[in-house]
């Protein structure tokens, strides 16, 4: 009876072959990928290993790599783990009786953690320009490319599977940024992106959970602390007080800053989507864009006085108090939105930065982001922080007391007075 059974799955097993070879297609690099060939009643499909190796490399008879390339051992023990996986596989489905075409042999062994990354992260980057999220496009894509550049310095090809993905590659990803002079905050963002990526992959169910190299016992993401500064009072009065040509663009610039001072720090890009029809009852009604947290404030007299100076260019009641979103030919294309949002900052942010903050006499760096950190400055502890919380349009109580936190010294500079006030 064994024997018959045996006879049959080695029957089954002959229909179907898994064979290791080179793409005879080079990529932009002039580098071949190595993949796995999966026949199955004459239909075949291939399985990239994730990695690229020039073609003098590759041993043609015995199917590896040759000792030339400085990884051979490495790359040949990944080779023989794929294809150990891919008959593991098509021998328990052979055995289940399920679906046994070369098209499903794949399926179910990429199931099993083969996903690429890089493949894996254009399709995360084309998930954020569906969905209109210009700024964390334009800021991830360069640090995916980063992660390939580095897996090319390391001779690991230009992609590489999840399950490879280590918390010892991770750190040696880490040593390879901070020899670039990048900042450990920049390489916190990079952290967050590969995170991101692996999160979107098992969520797909294209990765084992049991390959996520995140969390306890393996690697921790911590976003260190950084300083806030925002102007004092004296500072900010010298900006209203300093005499800019009228209608340029650093008077525009100045009255955007000061606008988002006086509405508690609005978010840059929810000043430029400010609207006339979103002015009633002597009251700003907005949504922020970051949380759509929505509510009302009193327009303060200081903030008329701004809004005044653009009424002229009016069109509407639906056209945008301020001109920088109106060349945007559709405005709900939320990418493009973001886009303009963006450029036009950093335009604001260079004029604000070495044209207005010299001519006021502030020697503090002065940027559109600047204004939300002078609001949480010059409040301090007099507000409560309830009342903060919802200024800020927070969603919890506990980002305002850690935002706040950086502004508050009254208790911390009277108890060190208490020591050494002698």
């Amino acid at each position: 009876m064994f024997y018959l059974c045996f006879t049959q799955i080695l029957y089954i097993w002959c229909m179907a072959s898994i064979k290791v070879l080179l793409w005879d297609k080079k990529n932009a690099d002039g580098l071949y990928p190595i993949a796995i060939r999966i026949t199955k009643d004459r239909k075949t499909s291939y399985m990239y290993v994730g990695h690229y190796i020039e073609k003098s490399q590759w041993d043609e008879k015995n199917k590896k790599v040759k000792k030339s390339h400085p990884n051979s051992a490495r790359l040949n023990n990944l080779i023989a783990k794929k294809v150990s996986e891919a008959n593991d596989k098509l021998l328990d489905l052979e055995v289940q009786k399920k679906d046994t075409t070369s098209n499903s042999i794949k399926k179910n062994i990429k199931s099993e953690g083969n996903a690429l990354f890089i493949q894996q992260g254009n399709v995360y980057l084309d998930t954020l320009k569906q969905s209109g999220k210009y700024n964390r496009h334009t800021a991830d894509k360069p640090r995916i490319e980063r992660f390939r550049e580095f897996l090319k310095a390391n001779d690991l090809g230009s992609d590489i599977a999840f399950s490879e993905i280590t918390p010892t590659l991770i750190n040696k990803f880490r040593g390879y940024l901070k020899n670039r002079n990048i900042s450990e905050r920049t390489i916190v963002n990079y952290l967050i992106v590969i995170r991101t990526i692996f999160n979107q992959a098992i969520g797909a169910n294209l990765v084992d959970s049991k390959h996520y190299p995140f969390g306890k016992g393996k690697i921790v993401i911590k976003t260190p602390d950084t300083i806030k500064i925002g102007l004092s009072e004296e500072e900010v009065k010298k900006l209203v007080d300093v005499e800019l040509p009228e209608g340029s663009f650093e008077n525009h610039s100045r009255n955007l800053w000061l606008f988002s001072f006086y509405f508690a720090g609005m978010r840059v890009s929810d000043v430029f989507r400010i609207k006339w029809s979103d002015i009633q009852n002597d009251r700003l009604h907005y949504k922020m864009g970051k949380n759509s947290k929505g509510g009302s404030l009193k327009i303060p007299e200081k903030a008329i006085s701004i809004i005044d100076q653009y009424r002229e260019q009016k069109r509407s009641n639906d056209d945008f108090i301020f001109p920088d979103l109106k060349v945007v030919a559709d405005e709900n294309d939320a990418f493009i939105l973001q886009r303009r949002i963006m450029n036009t900052t950093s335009r604001v942010d260079k004029f604000l930065r070495n044209i207005v903050a010299p001519k006021a006499m502030i020697d503090k760096k002065l940027t559109m982001h600047i204004a939300r950190h002078t609001f949480g400055n010059l409040s301090g502890d007099k507000i409560p922080l309830q009342m903060l919380q919802k200024l800020y349009r927070h969603s919890s109580i506990t980002t305002t007391i850690g935002y706040q936190s950086n502004f508050i010294h009254k208790d911390a500079d009277d108890a060190l007075d208490a020591v050494i006030g002698f």
